[in-house]
């Protein structure tokens, strides 16, 4: 399973530790990252992946929770659907 995580809000400190802790915690690996501060926003991008077929609906509604903790929005994609896209 290969999946696209987001994360975007005010910047503060933590965030990357709080969201990279909590992808550890669900059984994900990081493939890649990249995330930049603009103006007084954080945005941050993750390639993740896993052996195992984990459920999406569960991994996104403990990422939502877990982005109020931080005050940031966090949303998990199948990478699949970026794949279809480019295969249209």
């Amino acid at each position: 399973m290969k999946a696209i995580i987001t994360v975007v809000g005010r910047d503060s400190k933590g965030i990357v530790a709080g969201v990279s802790g909590k992808i550890a915690a669900l059984g994900l690996n990081i493939d890649d990252i990249s995330q930049t501060v603009l103006d007084e926003y954080f945005t941050m991008m993750a390639v993740v992946s896993s052996e195992n077929h984990l459920d999406f609906t569960t991994l996104r509604d403990d990422l939502t929770q877990f982005g109020k903790t931080l005050n940031v929005k966090i949303n998990i994609q199948s990478a699949a659907i970026f794949d279809a896209m480019h295969n249209l």
